[in-house]
């Protein structure tokens, strides 16, 4: 199986992203800042930050979400963590856009349609990545993988099985 990569990666809808931004997965309310550094990881629109945008830092769980719209139960693996979206309008992920944030070792976790955890994989290499995502589909029970940024553990966004 080869993934079509154009359109592989999801980010953080834009109705979710309001919701996040009105009460986050963690019930805070978001606390908009500018940017002043630029280069944070949007998962709004899966691409860095620019200075002088007006972003967010709020508490995303992703599995729950996925899990609420498949009907799967993610137990224990349930879990929440900080993305950086758009504290306003955002354009969307651009047309054409390859696989984003593959420049940096990634963790690519394999969820089943169920919600439990099949593993993951380690990417070092960028080159690696689609091969190592192609890989994590071979498995018919992969419903789901995290992309995972190593450093700090953040998600970044998800690929779906079509």
């Amino acid at each position: 199986m080869t993934i079509h990569t154009l359109h592989a990666a999801r980010p953080v809808p834009a109705p979710v992203v309001q919701e996040l931004l009105a009460t986050d997965d963690a019930g805070r309310p978001a606390v908009p800042f500018t940017d002043d550094e630029g280069g944070a990881p949007l998962r709004c629109c899966l691409r860095r930050s620019h200075v002088g945008e007006r972003i967010a830092l709020v508490s995303y769980a992703p599995l729950r979400r996925w899990a609420a719209e498949t009907g799967a139960d993610p137990g224990p693996y349930d879990e929440q963590g900080p993305v950086f979206v758009h504290a306003g309008e955002c354009e969307g992920r651009p047309e054409g856009e390859a696989l984003p944030f593959t420049h940096a070792h990634r963790t690519l976790r394999r969820y089943s349609a169920d919600g439990r955890i099949l593993g993951g994989r380690l990417v070092e290499a960028p080159e690696d990545f689609v091969p190592v995502l192609d890989e994590a589909f071979d498995d018919p029970e992969v419903a789901l993988v995290h992309v995972r940024a190593v450093e700090h553990g953040c998600f970044l966004y998800e690929v779906r099985r079509d």
